[in-house]
């Protein structure tokens, strides 16, 4: 499995805030290099283990979570979130800023799940995974937990090839070695 956030990591929230903005730094960095758009309404979030931590303390202190039971269902969920060793796993973002736009799409692309692939250097697809929790009888949801099985193949481009929703976009270099590095923890 990737390298999970423990226990033993995770500052209280009062302790994160005092020291957010120090903490928060490289995990913006780590972030800015794994986020990666496709076309004008997808954005993949690509997670590892430093993003995985930040998000579980910024939910603690969002929400000032401080009972030991909660902690750990925090860090429970954000930790299912992570790939096994040789594969991937991000959030993806389906940003439509128009309501009605918005509602109608999500509807409309119904089915777009089982069009999202990670390609890999010798031309493989690695076909996303999607929790069936997320998709609806009538509609997706906006945001979505996704995991692709590449078996250790370096990622070399994301895409989809939906009908209503075709684009394929490369990696640079940078989100290369990232997602590569990401697969190896």
């Amino acid at each position: 499995m990737a390298k999970k956030v423990n226990r033993e990591e995770v500052l209280d929230y009062q302790t994160y805030s005092d020291t957010r903005e120090e903490l928060r730094a490289p995990a913006q960095v780590a972030k800015s290099v794994r986020r990666i758009h496709l076309g004008p309404h997808l954005t993949f979030l690509f997670e590892n283990h430093l993003t995985t931590l930040y998000q579980i303390q910024e939910m603690m202190r969002v929400e000032r979570i401080v009972k030991e039971a909660d902690i750990q269902h925090e860090i429970d969920t954000y930790n299912g979130l992570l790939a096994d060793p040789g594969n991937l796993s991000c959030t993806l973002l389906i940003e439509i800023p128009e309501p009605e736009v918005r509602d109608q799409l999500l509807r409309d692309w119904l089915g777009l799940e089982k069009h999202l692939y990670v390609k890999t250097r010798s031309g493989e697809r690695g076909m996303a995974q999607f929790d069936a929790g997320q998709v609806g009888s009538d509609r997706l949801s906006s945001v979505q937990y996704l995991k692709f099985s590449l078996q250790g193949h370096d990622p070399v481009a994301i895409g989809c090839d939906f009908p209503l929703y075709r684009h394929e976009q490369e990696l640079t270099e940078e989100q290369r070695q990232a997602l590569q590095q990401d697969m190896q923890e």
